[in-house]
């Protein structure tokens, strides 16, 4: 299923492509059918999770042309439908798991039973069982008998309270959201090229888990059950996914782009970037336009950053001081006060020219 939906939308999306600025064309009518076989197929959240075309269809609902606009928006409206759907069947088929037997049973409660003679004004308490729970009674009978002179006559009272089965107050389990499953193989798109950098990316990422586990710093050792919880091949299906919706194929004209890029993730001395883009703390979305700064690792940037203060420190501490003197006079304010250094400007034979500048107005001049 997969497969043919990939193939599916490729074809779909490559018509639309070529037929961008063209009202009626051959390949506007291709996408259409592309489109509507698309919607014919049986998908479920995992597929569409998995192959990521939900989100690559997106970028058809804004087409210029208007047939394919519409189809492509019904058609994410579909697809939006049935996540919604099968979302709520399992939210719904959770919160319905409860215990219907956990009302306990309640012991009959044995009556009480009362004798009473006016002649003695004798009474014989009989005190039931108490339930094993220690509730108390559901059920009381009373048994009262009274004598008349030599009759006696039984009066029977009989007092029964309703029965309330109390359930037990479970808590109700909150729900937490999980991700999508991990995928047990990589998902390929039937291009051997793609398919190549899907390989090295899912082999890249596949390698944090146990760089993490082994890094000498302890910040990045906290963070491994993160690491644990990614999925290595889904993030390289998205991450190459990104990188041919913006850049095109890794042949053409941004060749040297997916080479930076490449050589940036799966470097042996870089493990800070995979791992950034692994647990997503860099969105694929940003990996076309990423600078070489951003990719480089925590130890490059820190070396980075400590040249950098180093120029600036060497560039605000400025050259050499240079001699001061006062046999100058200055042609534009008239002070004296200038500085001068002396160059062999000509032949070894001829005097050096000599430079003044004035510290009041910063003149310039020469003379030999």
């Amino acid at each position: 299923m997969e497969r043919e939906l990939l193939e599916t939308f490729e074809a779909a999306k490559k018509a639309a492509d070529a037929a961008a600025g063209e009202d009626d064309s051959p390949e506007a009518d291709r996408c259409l059918d592309a489109l509507r076989r698309l919607r014919a197929i049986r998908v479920n959240t995992d597929v569409l999770v998995s192959t990521q075309v939900g989100k690559r269809l997106r970028h058809l609902t804004k087409h210029p042309h208007s047939g394919i606009q519409a189809v492509a928006t019904d058609l994410f409206g579909y697809w939006k439908k049935v996540v919604l759907e099968e979302t709520g069947k399992k939210n719904g088929s959770s919160e319905n798991e409860r215990s219907s037997d956990s009302s306990g049973k309640i012991e009959k409660a044995r009556p009480v039973k009362i004798e009473r003679n006016s002649s003695s004004s004798s009474m014989k308490d009989e005190k039931r069982d108490v339930d094993v729970r220690g509730q108390r009674p559901d059920s009381v009978k009373v048994e009262k008998t009274t004598s008349n002179g030599s009759k006696a006559q039984p009066v029977k009272v009989e007092r029964v309270s309703k029965e309330v089965s109390r359930t037990p107050d479970t808590k109700k389990t909150a729900s937490v959201p999980t991700g999508p499953p991990k995928l047990t193989s990589l998902v390929k798109c039937n291009d051997a090229t793609r398919d190549k950098i899907r390989e090295l990316l899912a082999e890249a990422f596949s390698k944090v888990p146990g760089e993490t586990s082994n890094d000498d710093r302890e910040e990045v050792r906290n963070i491994l059950d993160q690491v644990d919880a990614c999925d290595p091949f889904r993030v390289a299906v998205t991450v190459e996914s990104a990188l041919f919706e913006k850049l095109g194929r890794s042949t053409g004209a941004q060749k040297a782009k997916y080479r930076s890029i490449m050589f940036n993730l799966r470097a042996d001395n870089n493990t800070d970037f995979r791992r950034r883009v692994l647990i997503g703390q860099v969105r694929p979305e940003r990996l076309p336009d990423i600078s070489p700064e951003e990719m480089a690792s925590d130890a490059r940037k820190q070396e980075n950053k400590q040249i950098k203060a180093k120029a600036l420190f060497d560039c605000e501490r400025g050259g050499a001081p240079k001699a001061t003197t006062d046999q100058f006079k200055c042609g534009r304010c008239g002070q004296r006060k200038t500085t001068y250094y002396q160059l062999q400007t000509r032949s070894a034979d001829e005097p050096m020219t000599t430079f003044v500048t004035c510290v009041n107005c910063n003149n310039h001049w020469k003379f030999c």
